[in-house]
């Protein structure tokens, strides 16, 4: 199974961007799509998560600024970003759960929001 994660770049503050993640390769029973974020130093957080019935969760910081969505026939999953601030600079990560297996990483896109 390989995640290839796509749509980061640079944006100036306020502005938006649409992260993209495709899975591929045999994927059985999933259980949720994730995106993280991690800057230089810190801790991989938790952005936004989608389980496979669509509940959503967010990180306190981005509620009311990202949306999740995922598309179940492609396995894909997006995260549209709204709002950026400089502190949402980061590289940012799709992760797959499955039910009973192994949990899958894309290779991580970089976001860049200036001030």
């Amino acid at each position: 199974v390989q995640l290839q994660a796509s749509g980061g770049g640079l944006v100036q503050t306020g502005g938006s961007l649409r992260l993209s993640c495709a899975a591929s390769g045999s994927i059985s029973s999933i259980y949720d799509m994730n995106w993280y974020r991690q800057t230089p130093g810190k801790q991989r957080e938790l952005v936004a998560r989608i389980t496979s019935g669509g509940t959503t969760n967010y990180a306190d910081s981005v509620k009311g600024r990202f949306a999740i969505s995922r598309d179940n026939a492609k396995n894909t999953v997006s995260l549209q970003m709204n709002s950026l601030k400089p502190e949402d600079t980061a590289v940012y990560y799709c992760r797959l759960r499955t039910s009973f297996g192994p949990d899958y990483w894309g290779q991580g896109t970089q976001v860049t929001v200036s001030s």
